[in-house]
């Protein structure tokens, strides 16, 4: 439903311009609030039903589960073509041209998809050609690339900030697939099952934004395929899907690594203390999407205001995540034998480990404000690149002898490049360096006390 404010025009500009400005910014709150709570409500029901599913399988299955599920998420980027908010903009721009670009980008998602299926199902047959169950579920679990085809959907719903519709259907497909899984459970199903149910998610999401769009009055029947659209999109998006390679292998090689060098108990381990280390990243991202435009609004203002702000949000992000820290270490034992069992025991050194990675993550995506707003992406790449190459070499060198222990230590490591070290390389960032120093020994608290 639509609210009619025609009648706005009757009243005198500068009352007009501040009840639009206040009617937009209603808006865009309650579609964050959508989001909100679709991430919460997603991030409960993954770690307690993901838990159970976890001590179900036993640490053997369930890390050749997340062997799949990362080695199919190396590929990904192939699939989404870094398009996400290409899509948006160019939609948010020309909204008559809806259809050739929702068309034209599914088109290119579908064929990337298709990509994915076939590099992903080669790569595990050339890497292991006798390794049939993993064969099938990489196969499996790539096939859900094909139907986030329809994510597009997703796009033109944020394009009008409408998300509560994208939400709905997430929210929706989450719940159905987490009460499949607890039955899966009590029937003792085998392992495929589970993977089937991953891509049934997808499906029932897909599902979900075909329905609210249709119900919007919009039929993807209309979407059409321009070639000059193609070329556009692509020109765009190219350095988005470099960039997100990068990152995939930066977030997901060490459980790769792990069970090509030790095996799937190993990965199992490790996967379960990483799932609940980074079980608080959500938090420092839903913190910076309101810190940004109070930053951005500073540059325009004051330089020396802008790195004031910059300097106080990176302090307060350090300060949340040593708080995380102190409170997961003491109890990293206690929540893994609850919700893993006494099998994922191993996992407690890991945890303990990985757990510092924190206040690099969160100090990352503070940071993301200032990149964005000096327009330094394609220098954050390079060094999420050289990240990469840093923790697939430590990896190397540290599974071998210290197996998951050493996987967690090559994740710390790397992520202290990423976000702070690799600073220094560069006259533009160093700067940043110097800021982050500054947080992590919280200097200008003791500063302060002194």
């Amino acid at each position: 439903m639509t609210t009619n404010t025609s009648w706005l025009h009757f009243l005198p500009k500068f009352i007009r311009t501040r009840i639009e400005g206040r009617t937009n910014l209603l808006k865009v709150l309650g579609n964050a609030s959508w989001l909100s709570g679709e991430k919460v409500l997603n991030l409960f029901v993954g770690l307690f039903v993901g838990a159970w599913v976890a001590r179900y399988l036993g640490p053997e299955q369930f890390g050749l589960l997340n062997y799949a599920m990362a080695f199919v998420a190396l590929f990904v980027p192939l699939a989404t073509l870094g398009l996400d908010s290409i899509v948006v903009r160019d939609i948010v721009r020309d909204t008559t041209n809806r259809d050739k670009i929702l068309g034209t980008s599914f088109v290119l998602k579908l064929v990337g998809g298709v990509v994915v299926v076939l590099v992903a199902s080669g790569a595990t047959f050339l890497m292991d050609p006798e390794d049939n169950v993993t064969h099938l579920l990489v196969m499996v679990l790539s096939v859900g690339t094909l139907i986030q085809s329809f994510d597009v959907i997703d796009f033109w719903f944020q394009s009008q900030v409408q998300s509560k519709y994208v939400a709905w259907s997430r929210s929706a497909a989450l719940g159905v697939v987490a009460l499949i899984r607890i039955v899966l459970i009590l029937m003792q199903a085998p392992l495929i099952a589970f993977v089937v149910a991953n891509v049934m998610q997808q499906v029932l999401t897909s599902l979900g934004f075909l329905v609210c769009y249709r119900n919007q009055g919009y039929r993807i029947a209309t979407w059409k395929v321009d070639f000059t659209q193609v070329k556009a999109l692509l020109k765009d998006s190219w350095p988005l899907i470099l960039s997100s390679m990068a990152i995939m292998i930066y977030l997901k090689i060490d459980q790769i690594m792990l069970k090509e060098m030790v095996g799937e108990e190993a990965t199992g381990i490790y996967s379960a203390a990483v799932r609940l280390s980074e079980l608080w990243y959500f938090i420092p991202m839903a913190i910076a999407a309101s810190v940004l435009p109070s930053i951005t609004e500073a540059k325009q203002h004051s330089e020396s205001l802008y790195y004031q702000r910059l300097q106080k949000f990176f302090d307060g992000m350090t300060a949340l995540s040593f708080a995380i820290i102190i409170l997961v270490i003491p109890l990293s034992g206690f929540v893994i034998t609850l919700l893993y069992g006494e099998a994922y025991r191993e996992s407690v050194p890991i945890l303990n480990i990985h757990i510092f990675a924190c206040p690099f993550v969160f100090l990352g995506v503070a940071q993301s404000s200032w990149t964005i707003t000096e327009g330094l992406t394609f220098l954050a790449f390079t060094r999420t690149l050289g990240s990469a190459i840093i923790n697939v070499l430590l990896n190397i060198i540290l599974i071998p002898h210290y197996g998951g222990i050493g996987a967690a230590i090559a994740t710390v490591v790397s992520y202290m490049f990423a976000t702070s070290i690799l600073h220094l390389t560069c006259k533009k960032t160093r700067r940043i360096f110097i800021m982050h120093v500054k947080s992590l020994f919280f200097i200008r608290y003791i500063s302060r006390l002194l």
